[in-house]
């Protein structure tokens, strides 16, 4: 019991931190946000329309090889998931080599890695809210629906999502601080998942791999988000089993972090 009443601690502590400085990591978020699309006439709106012009080219390829007879319907569907996929690879992408970006403040200062972590979070979120908002406007023509939709039924799935955004790569980045074969196997295992993953396609065109969909860890958080867009409804036992997975995977990250903070320094 004493070891799970530590551990219970150390999370609270490291979340307590993260929250005393939401302020800092939230500003330095929003900071490299601007920076990035500095003296762009349309700033944050190229997240959302470098989306839906791959929506649109994608979904006139595939829709016309899958021979799709609802093209609206497709649109839809297929423009929702890759949305949320692209966030999702982003934010694992960039995690293996997070820890090496910011190794000279690791190095000398006595900030907690948690901030590095939280602020790379809060800077895919906003990447994500950006682009999400502007692909749902944009999708909404084909089906009205969708922006009611994200108000009265996706909170619950896209709370999922946003917690995912945070402890996956902190966990990813941990890893990869000791194992530097992950920046070289990330980008692969996630080619391969996205082109297994029910995306482009319905999950019924995979026939007998369809399970494959069922264990994996991206679809699951996509899967139960799309649906709620699309159709309204909530797929209680996807959600809870995420919810489930996210707590779990918090108080892994956090653990983690407690155990390979003090290496850190010499790893990056």
């Amino acid at each position: 019991m004493k070891p799970l009443l530590f551990i219970m601690n150390d999370i609270a502590e490291f979340l307590d931190y993260g929250w005393r400085l939401r302020r800092v990591w939230w500003f330095t978020a929003t900071a490299r946000t601007r920076a990035r699309f500095a003296r762009t006439l349309l700033g944050g709106f190229w997240l959302g329309l470098s989306n839906l012009l791959s929506i649109a080219v994608l979904a006139l390829v595939y829709g016309t090889v899958f021979k799709v007879t609802d093209f609206n319907s497709y649109v839809v569907y297929l423009g929702v998931g890759l949305v949320i996929w692209n966030s999702l690879a982003a934010a694992i992408t960039s995690a293996p080599n997070l820890l090496e970006q910011n190794a000279n403040h690791l190095q000398n200062t006595n900030l907690n890695p948690i901030f590095y972590s939280l602020e790379e979070w809060a800077f895919q979120f906003q990447t994500f809210l950006q682009s999400f908002l502007l692909v749902l406007f944009g999708l909404s023509f084909f089906q009205p629906t969708l922006l009611l939709h994200v108000l009265s039924s996706s909170w619950l799935p896209l709370v999922n999502l946003i917690v995912f955004l945070f402890w996956a790569p902190l966990v990813i980045c941990l890893l990869g601080a000791r194992f530097r074969d992950l920046y070289q196997l990330v980008p692969i295992v996630l080619q391969l998942v996205f082109l297994l993953s029910p995306i482009l396609y319905r999950k019924e065109s995979l026939g007998p791999l369809s399970w494959t969909a069922d264990i994996n860890p991206i679809y699951r958080v996509l899967s139960p988000l799309r649906h709620s867009l699309l159709s309204g409804e909530l797929l209680w036992n996807q959600i809870l089993v995420m919810a489930l997975l996210n707590v779990l995977g918090i108080w892994f990250g956090c653990w983690l972090l407690k155990r390979e903070r003090k290496y850190l320094p010499f790893m990056i």
